[in-house]
């Protein structure tokens, strides 16, 4: 190493410490002082170069801060050469869209000021936390050699009959059919689309749509088209056009208390779906993950309970009625259907947690579950009063909104030319968060609507955040016209 090549400039404007700093760090950087190479003492380096000691001192500390040299008492300085980063261009490589950082700020905020109802989950602070402590302290004493272990893939043996059992109580489980646990709804479609759908297949979904439904099947690789949804869900006019004209691979519906619109469709319109996925043979994909969450009237009928002929995959979950950091749920579908699911999830992940399984049968077999159920349909029933009712006193002429019977989400649409992503700006300097219509898109833009999201809430502060959106969008509508409780506008 020739260390004379430091050469510094005593005319320059540069301090001399500073051109000392620069000269050593490119050369770490560039290579030709590789990791671990010791440096001259500053003593002598000093020497060579003719400068003052404490010059070669101030730039060996600035090395030091920058993480580029470490010093040994008693043993000298050191290279620590910086990792370099990556030169392979990974964004060419990948597959899909990137996350939308808008949707990512409408989601998260780190401050507990925010009245967010951008989440689509259970309200925590009516989670039974000691009788799941209790739970699962007793699976680990009794079972936990063998819940810690591998399990089969196609759920923990006791919760799988224990389930299997129910849904063929709920006649959702037919003689021909096999029950499948799952990491959630979530996997049951990705299991489906895994073992069903092929690059440049079409999908059916309703429109707007849960993202998560959607942005799948897109990487997938498959064709997306959406079905609108008003008052009575999925339109079946609609819904016959796309069938006649695109003959899809699937279609995907959330027959009850649809997310993001909270709509139901009746019984006579999921008969007429199935007819008609009969007369054009498609496979039906039946995401109930909001069974069990109505607060008024009477459930209805679920497509596989209605299903002729064997063609609707069954998915559902304890995530919205429970705990979903568990993340368990399962698929009720033919037997030939649920070996290559099983099959497929074998290649995902072996299988679901057993541990959460173990401790979900032990709070469903001592009567846990249950009461944990009717807690949460009573509190969510004053929770959507809160949200209906705020929305009848608060909001201005021309916002039209779904009232459900059931459910997570409000879906509201605003009167032109308002822009639900421009409202969500200044409703987050206001320390409210919402998602904007568009994200729930899959053929319409929906850039009026928003979704509240009321179920993690309280009631006061699902009335101070409904009241502040009331406010912003009054100071933006056009003029009055009549605020109707109805179908949203979805073209």
């Amino acid at each position: 190493m020739e260390w004379k090549e430091l050469a510094v400039d005593a005319a320059s404007p540069v301090p001399l410490y500073r051109q000392l700093h620069d000269h050593i760090a490119e050369w770490i950087h560039g290579g030709r002082l590789p990791d671990g190479a010791k440096l001259l003492p500053t003593r002598e380096l000093a020497g060579l170069l003719g400068l003052n000691r404490t010059t070669v001192n101030a730039a060996y500390e600035i090395l030091e801060k920058e993480g580029l040299l470490q010093a040994h008492v008693g043993r000298g300085s050191y290279v620590c050469a910086p990792r370099h980063a990556a030169t392979l261009d990974w964004e060419s490589r990948f597959r899909g869209a990137a996350p939308d950082p808008d949707l990512q700020q409408a989601l998260w905020t780190s401050s507990e000021d925010f009245i967010s109802f951008s989440s689509s989950r259970p309200d925590q602070e009516i989670f039974p936390f000691e009788a799941v402590s209790r739970a699962a302290a007793h699976e680990l004493k009794q079972h936990g050699d063998a819940i810690l272990q591998l399990g089969a893939a196609e759920g923990y043996p006791p919760l799988r009959e224990f389930l299997h059992s129910q849904m063929r109580e709920e006649g959702v489980a037919g003689a021909g059919d096999e029950l499948l646990v799952t990491s959630g709804c979530q996997q049951g479609l990705d299991l489906v689309a895994k073992i069903l759908v092929a690059p440049g297949d079409t999908v059916l979904l309703e429109d707007p749509v849960y993202p998560g439904a959607r942005d799948l099947f897109l990487a997938a690789g498959a064709q997306v088209r959406g079905i609108a949804v008003a008052r009575a869900g999925l339109s079946i006019s609609e819904l016959e056009q796309e069938l006649s004209r695109h003959h899809p691979r699937l279609l995907v519906v959330t027959p009850s208390f649809q997310n993001p619109t909270g709509a139901t469709i009746p019984l006579d319109a999921r008969r007429e779906l199935l007819a008609l996925a009969a007369r054009y043979g498609v496979v039906v994909v039946e995401n109930d993950v909001y069974a069990g969450l109505r607060y008024h009237g009477d459930d209805v009928a679920t497509l596989k309970s209605l299903d002729g002929d064997g063609r609707v995959i069954y998915l559902r979950s304890f995530s919205k009625v429970a705990f979903p950091g568990l993340r368990v749920g399962w698929c009720v579908a033919p037997r030939a259907v649920v070996r290559r699911l099983i099959a497929a999830k074998q290649l995902t992940d072996l299988h679901t947690d057993q541990l959460s399984q173990a401790v979900l049968y032990r709070l469903a077999e001592e009567g846990s579950l249950a009461a944990h159920r009717r807690v949460v349909l009573r509190h969510g029933a004053l929770r959507l009063e809160a949200a209906v009712k705020t929305c009848r006193a608060e909001m201005p002429a021309g916002v039209e909104f779904l009232a459900p019977d059931g459910g997570m989400h409000l879906w509201l649409q605003l009167p032109a030319p308002l822009d639900s992503g421009e409202l969500l700006a200044r409703a987050r300097a206001q320390k409210v968060l919402f998602i904007p219509g568009k994200f729930f898109a899959v053929s319409r833009s929906h850039h009026r609507a928003l979704r509240l999201s009321f179920a993690s809430l309280t009631p006061d502060k699902i009335r101070r955040g409904v009241g502040t959106l009331a406010r912003l969008i009054r100071a933006q509508s056009p003029a009055p016209a009549e605020m109707r409780e109805g179908v949203p506008a979805l073209v």
